[in-house]
């Protein structure tokens, strides 16, 4: 197998640079007529969070950013909140420190601060959802039982396959690491709520990652939930979430919600 031409995205999906282009774009215009909160949840400079609007307690989303660990910050998927605050979901969205600077491991230490720093500020355990990265991190925390329910979007739940991959240049991975940061070997929370979704038109490993990780997950006792958007990609994945009539962004809110 060709993990290279599997797991590199950009080199992938040649129009990304327009898709990222429309994230920057939207969310700037939503940060400027909804200037957020900014809670700090640690010393570093890059450990902060953008709480769109308080999370004072109500139904609350925690969104990962992606970015493979090493690129991007929270600041580019501010427009995420647009649709759920539309519905009465508060949403918050951390930035972390990147790979090669930190590794793997210390960015999902990281994610865990955030989740608790969030929980103590509204008094109560978020949905988590990610993208890509962001996937991986939210069934890390959702495993922790840190958060109530996650869904992750392209997530990547087995490390392994990075390896040989030039995008390990960065997060400098070996087995052991690999594995130990790869949530399908996690405890699985009895019950704990799992949706795992990816684009129809993504690579076929990254299909595999998601229906593996719903398979392992429920057959241990998750409820999990598998699910394809057709006609998307690794970064058009995000699409429905400007929609705030979307089945993805009802499933947010339904679990934001209960």
């Amino acid at each position: 197998m060709d993990h290279e031409a599997e797991y590199n995205n950009r080199a992938r999906v040649p129009g990304h640079p327009a898709v990222m282009a429309r994230w920057k774009a939207e969310a700037e215009a939503y940060r400027a007529v909804n200037p957020p909160p900014v809670l700090a949840y640690g010393p570093g400079a890059r450990e902060i969070m953008d709480l769109f609007p308080a999370c004072d307690g109500g139904a609350c989303v925690m969104f990962i950013h992606g970015g493979y660990w090493q690129a991007l910050d929270g600041g580019w998927f501010s427009w995420v909140a647009r649709a759920l605050n539309s519905h009465g979901v508060g949403v918050a969205i951390p930035t972390y420190d990147l790979c090669p600077a930190v590794w793997v491991a210390d960015i999902i230490g990281q994610v865990r601060a955030a989740c608790d720093a969030l929980t103590a500020e509204t008094g109560g355990a978020p949905v988590v959802s990610g993208h890509s990265a962001g996937g991986q991190l939210a069934a890390c925390l959702l495993s922790d039982g840190r958060a109530r329910s996650a869904v992750a979007i392209s997530g990547v739940f087995d490390l392994e396959p990075l390896i040989p991959t030039s995008l390990n240049a960065a997060l400098r991975l070996d087995a052991v690491e690999a594995r130990a940061a790869s949530p399908i070997h996690w405890p699985v929370p009895q019950g704990a709520v799992l949706d795992c979704v990816v684009g129809g038109d993504e690579s076929p490993e990254f299909l595999r990652q998601s229906r593996d990780m719903a398979e392992v997950w429920g057959a241990a006792g998750a409820r999990t939930r598998f699910e394809t958007l057709p006609g998307l990609n690794h970064f058009t994945g995000l699409d429905p979430l400007f929609d705030g009539n979307s089945a993805l962004v009802r499933r947010l809110v339904e679990l934001a919600k209960a």
